[in-house]
């Protein structure tokens, strides 16, 4: 079994103080950074571009997960490879999906396909073996702070059942809290994304190890 990682969600920072974030969960024991992109099309809001993930970057020595919720990411992915360690891309957005993983691997960095609550898994099912991170959306993507859907629960669990032919990472990210971690680690996944229940705690460093310890 993977060791659980988790990595906060800098979407849910206060932008205006972004280093201090960064460094007050680095320093709390987070073991990656998770960056959400939006570009207003694939999902309903705009988040951040590649000068926001570089200026993440100056601040944490941690590896940098990019989520590209954008809808052409195959443009985009060029301009993330400098500062990420991993790279997940929609399998809902407009591009040649094997093509989009492929050049993710080719600059060295872990490939990560995403899919969104109401898309079937079986959409991922052809690229198994392109990719190194399954991302679950455990909520509807586009903003932060929403409630855990537990019918994904179901979609990890089958995603799971699959990793005895293909290795891979199960991410999760949308609602993530000691519970709902738990929930999820119970059926497979291994890589937590949190943003809420890690920038709004009162102990970020106990929340941390609370969610890497939910089982």
């Amino acid at each position: 079994m993977h060791k659980t990682i988790v990595a906060p969600s800098i979407l849910a920072c206060d932008f205006s103080r972004l280093g201090v974030e960064v460094e007050r969960v680095t320093a709390a024991g987070a073991d990656w950074i998770h960056c959400d992109v939006m570009d207003g099309h694939l999902v309903d809001n705009i988040s951040f571009g590649p000068a926001f993930v570089e200026a993440v970057a100056r601040h944490t020595a941690l590896p940098l997960d990019v989520h590209l919720m954008i809808e052409r990411p195959d443009i985009y992915v060029p301009r993330f490879v400098p500062v990420a360690s991993s790279i997940s891309v929609h399998v809902e957005a407009h591009h040649d999906v094997s093509a989009s993983l492929k050049a993710i691997r080719a600059a060295g960095k872990l490939a990560g396909l995403a899919i969104s609550p109401p898309t079937p898994l079986e959409r991922v099912k052809p690229f198994l073996g392109e990719f190194d991170i399954l991302l679950v959306m455990t909520v509807n993507p586009g903003f932060g702070g929403q409630p855990f859907l537990p019918e994904m629960l179901g979609k990890v669990a089958e995603a799971d059942a699959w990793r005895g032919e293909w290795n891979f990472r199960i991410e999760v990210d949308g609602g993530i809290n000691a519970v709902t971690a738990a929930e999820c680690v119970s059926r497979g996944a291994s890589l937590l994304v949190a943003g809420t229940s890690v920038f709004r705690a009162t102990d970020v460093a106990a929340e941390i190890q609370l969610l890497r310890d939910a089982r």
